[in-house]
Order: C-alpha cells, then sequence, then structure tokens
C-alpha cells in the first residue's frame, strides 16, 4: 500500500515524503516546514476510510479518520512504515515517540498542526492553506502546489476557460488547443508565476507579491471549477443510493424512523452545500467575464486580492461532498458490497451528517 502512495497527492493524500525529495534544495522550504519534527516532515497523511477492525484504536466509532504513514525508509517505501491515527487513544505519546520530540512546545506545536488537518473535511491544497494562514501557520508555498497529475487532467478544462482571454488578448479566434492557451494555461496551473504571465500582471497593474497571490486565487478557483465538474455526476449516483439502501435485517420502527430522517438530512444538506460551492464559483465567473468579455479588469483585479477568503468555504462544502463520494464508493462498491446492519449504516449516516453540519430531527 505504502509503495501505491510513493507518487500520491490529492485532495486525501498529503505526500510530505515525496515532497521532501523534491525540494531538498529549496532553501525556503527548509526554512519554512509544516512539521518541527523531521520525521513527520516526511510522512504520508491522508483521510482515511476506518476499517471495522481500527474502531478499537478510538474512545468513540467513527466513520473517518486522519492517518499519519511514517515510512521506515523514505527512499524504499516498500520497507512500509509505521502508521497511527489523529484523535486515536494515547495519541499525544504516540506522536512524541514517533516524531522523536525531546520538546513539549514543539510537540505541542506540531499536534496542533495534526489536529487542525484532522478537523478539515480534505486536504486539498487551497483548503489547507487558508486553515493554517488562520491559525498562525505558515509553511513554505511548495506545501500547496496542485500535483503534477491533478495539473495533466485539469488542463482540457483549464484550456477552455484560459482560451478566453488568450483570444481577448491575441484578438484572433483559435482553437483550444492553440499554442498560446497552451503555454498560457501550462504557466498558470504550474507553481511558480513565470514571464508569460507578465503581460496580464501589467493588465491588472498588481506588484509582483499581489499578483503571485492573485495566481494563486485564480489557480484555486479552477482547481474547484474542475474539480466539481468532475465530482458532481458520482454525487448525484451516491444520493441514489444513500436514498435506497436498507440494512441487512430486520430494524425497528425507530430506527427505520431515523434512517428516514437522516437520509432526508443528508440529501438536504448535500444540496445546500452545492448551491452553497457554485454561488461562490459565480461570483469568479462574474468577476472573469467583466475582465474577458468587458475588457474591464479593476473587477477582476479586486476580486483576485479577495479570492482567498473564500476559500474556507468553498474547500470545506467540496471537501465534504467528495468525502462522502469516496467513502460511500469504497464501502459500498456498485455490485459488491454486503448491506450493513442498522448499527453500521448509522454510523455512516451519522459521520455523513455531523461533516454537513446537521443532525437529524
Amino acid at each position: 500500500m505504502l509503495c501505491a502512495l510513493g507518487g500520491a497527492s490529492s485532495s486525501r493524500v498529503l505526500n510530505l515524503c515525496s515532497l521532501s525529495a523534491s525540494q531538498a534544495n529549496n532553501p525556503n522550504y527548509l526554512a519554512a516546514p509544516l512539521f518541527v519534527s523531521t520525521i513527520l516532515n516526511t510522512s504520508i497523511i491522508l483521510k482515511h476510510s476506518l476499517r471495522e477492525n481500527e474502531q478499537e484504536r478510538f474512545a468513540a466509532k467513527r466513520a473517518l479518520a486522519t492517518k499519519v504513514i511514517v515510512p521506515f525508509n523514505t527512499k524504499d517505501l516498500s520497507m512500509g512504515g509505521h502508521s497511527l491515527f489523529v484523535g486515536q487513544k494515547n495519541f499525544h505519546q504516540a506522536i512524541k515517540d514517533v516524531g522523536n520530540h525531546q520538546d513539549e512546545g514543539k510537540l505541542r506545536r506540531d499536534i496542533e498542526v495534526l489536529e487542525l488537518l484532522d478537523k478539515l473535511p480534505s486536504l486539498d491544497p487551497f483548503l489547507l492553506r487558508e486553515h493554517l494562514d488562520r491559525k498562525g501557520f505558515k509553511p513554505d508555498g511548495s506545501y500547496f502546489a496542485i500535483n503534477g497529475a491533478d495539473q495533466e487532467r485539469m488542463a482540457d478544462y483549464s484550456s477552455a476557460e484560459i482560451r478566453k482571454l488568450t483570444l481577448m488578448v491575441t484578438g484572433k479566434s483559435s482553437d483550444v488547443h492553440d499554442a498560446s492557451t497552451a503555454r498560457m494555461t501550462k504557466a498558470l496551473l504550474s507553481n511558480e508565476v513565470n514571464e508569460l504571465l507578465e503581460p496580464l500582471r501589467a493588465t491588472l497593474n498588481l506588484d509582483a507579491s499581489q499578483f503571485g497571490e492573485g495566481i494563486y486565487s485564480w489557480r484555486g478557483f479552477l482547481y474547484y471549477k474542475w474539480g466539481l465538474q468532475e465530482l458532481w455526476p458520482q454525487l448525484i449516483a451516491v444520493l441514489k443510493s444513500v436514498k435506497g439502501l436498507r440494512p441487512r435485517g430486520n430494524a425497528t420502527t425507530e430506527e427505520q424512523h431515523y434512517l428516514k430522517n437522516i437520509t432526508d438530512t443528508i440529501i438536504s444538506g448535500v444540496k445546500n452545500s452545492n448551491r452553497s460551492v457554485r454561488r461562490i464559483i459565480a461570483i469568479y465567473d462574474d468577476a472573469y467575464a467583466g475582465l474577458v468579455e468587458q475588457k474591464n479588469p479593476k473587477q477582476f483585479r479586486e476580486f483576485l486580492l479577495t479570492a482567498p477568503s473564500l476559500f474556507a468555504e468553498l474547500g470545506e462544502k467540496m471537501g465534504i461532498m467528495s468525502h462522502i463520494v469516496s467513502f460511500w464508493q469504497y464501502r459500498f462498491p456498485a455490485g459488491l458490497y454486503k448491506a450493513p446492519d442498522v448499527e453500521d449504516l448509522m454510523i455512516i449516516f451519522q459521520d455523513f451528517a455531523q461533516s454537513i453540519g446537521r443532525s437529524p430531527e
């Protein structure tokens, strides 16, 4: 399993092991680590759907946990690693031991970061950066890059968006995959601001620092728009399955009533989350239209400078919906699953309801 995670990084996986190798010669990365412990800073952190035999590691049952895997050898993941869960029994001592913390202050600091990660519904880079920043943690920007695999998957979607801008700049009609659009898309999705974007910086009248933040914001909205397009069809299928699933065995009248109510709560909550995400994305769409259709950069400039404040809600809502989809697909693969008993189904539904901030009436 650990080898499979070696090159992975996504909204469910924070691959610090891979990052430490790629950033070994980056002085900014070395000066501003996510964790004080160099051991934790080479770990792999993931959102993990708990198996039945893992429930005993917690004081109370839960469906999802944040798992920390510390490789025995960061250069050879086939050797395996030591794993623990944030919030498990004896968590503080376990982190102290595995992170080799000698200083209580540094231990508390790393635990605070881990507990913050555990509270987030996903580990997407934009949500992660915003929440860490709000708590006063400012690790190097390399921790918040879109991974290469997602950049490739986003390319076609983002090119359609960027084409509007290149058309405005060049004044020429062209195919989505023309050279200028491709170059602009690659520059925008990469994790550095390069000279290809300089004309845009001048158009928006932003200094280098403001422009760097602005491009990060723009990249974030492209990431979320693409993510919603990918997620929504899967979410519709999962909600249909949630509504139609019946537990194994006989449920009491009270249990049936509870399951009906909590199912309605989950479906209502997901629809509200979707509306919230689309409402926020519409703010971006309106600002971008002002730039490319009305040739008015002022609105888009102001949007870019304030956009990070929207990432917390946007990332949380997207993370919640992604969690429901990924857990359901893992727990109930189409045609292969065995219906859960009433207690298990209630635990799963309670986790979903809690994640969307709702409780059944």
